[in-house]
């Protein structure tokens, strides 16, 4: 069972702080397993500003028994969750590369359908991206896990705080008289749970610090047929 007070904060406000979400040595693994993956094909994204792992457990599939340990089940509000999508995020030292304000809305999908509510196709890499109806992007739960400490100089994630209550709507609609951002600092081992429908973003690295993070989004809905997730992944514990 998720925690009474994250699951209050998630629910309320749209995100939640956890520490201490993995051990040193969890953690350890996890960046040796991608330090040591071959990093070629369409799923590795590499520039001066970000390196990035898309599908990453069906890349590195030696990451899912150490990613889906007790304590991040235990955060889930219940068995029915699985797995939906799984990107590994390093912002290096130098990166001047910065998100602006906006919501998680696409979903990995196997194929491309004409359905009713599911628009704004997209098709990059090999992947097909669909915004789904909004009740699944309600029901997600993303955990961003941080295998660096991540503050306001190394791109820690801005929130506009309840904003996922809003539905789907644009960054100009923040009023900035009414609305106060949040930073998310996270410490290394910990994540941050959020919702996909918060506005969020994360500026430029000015300490020369990295920010290395693991974003996983869970979800209990099935998707209308044909469609089936891309990175859909069981998560019982001991897989």
């Amino acid at each position: 069972m998720m925690y009474i007070k994250n699951k209050v904060e998630l629910e309320e406000i749209g995100y939640s702080v956890l520490t201490n979400l993995y051990t040193e040595s969890e953690i350890n693994k996890m960046s040796t397993c991608i330090k040591n993956s071959e990093q070629n094909g369409d799923s590795f994204l590499k520039t001066k500003d970000v390196f990035a792992i898309r599908q990453l457990i069906n890349v590195i599939p030696e990451l899912k028994t150490i990613l889906f340990n007790k304590n991040l089940i235990d955060f889930l509000p219940d068995s029915s969750y699985f797995s939906t999508k799984a990107i590994y995020f390093d912002k290096p030292k130098e990166s001047n590369w910065f998100v602006g304000y906006h919501q998680d809305l696409s979903i990995a999908v196997d194929q491309k359908a004409n359905l009713k509510d599911y628009i704004n196709w997209t098709f990059k890499k090999g992947q097909f991206g669909v915004q789904p109806p909004i009740k699944i992007l309600q029901d997600t739960i993303t955990i961003r896990i941080h295998l660096d400490k991540t503050d306001k100089n190394n791109g820690a994630l801005k929130v506009i705080p309840k904003s996922h209550l809003q539905g789907i709507h644009r960054s100009k609609s923040i009023d900035w008289k009414n609305e106060t951002e949040h930073i998310c600092e996270i410490e290394k081992g910990g994540a941050m749970l959020m919702k996909p429908l918060i506005l969020h973003a994360s500026n430029r690295t000015t300490n020369n610090k990295q920010r290395r993070v693991i974003h996983l989004e869970f979800c209990n809905h099935e998707l209308t047929n044909p469609l089936n997730w891309l990175e859909r992944q069981e998560i019982n514990l001991g897989q």
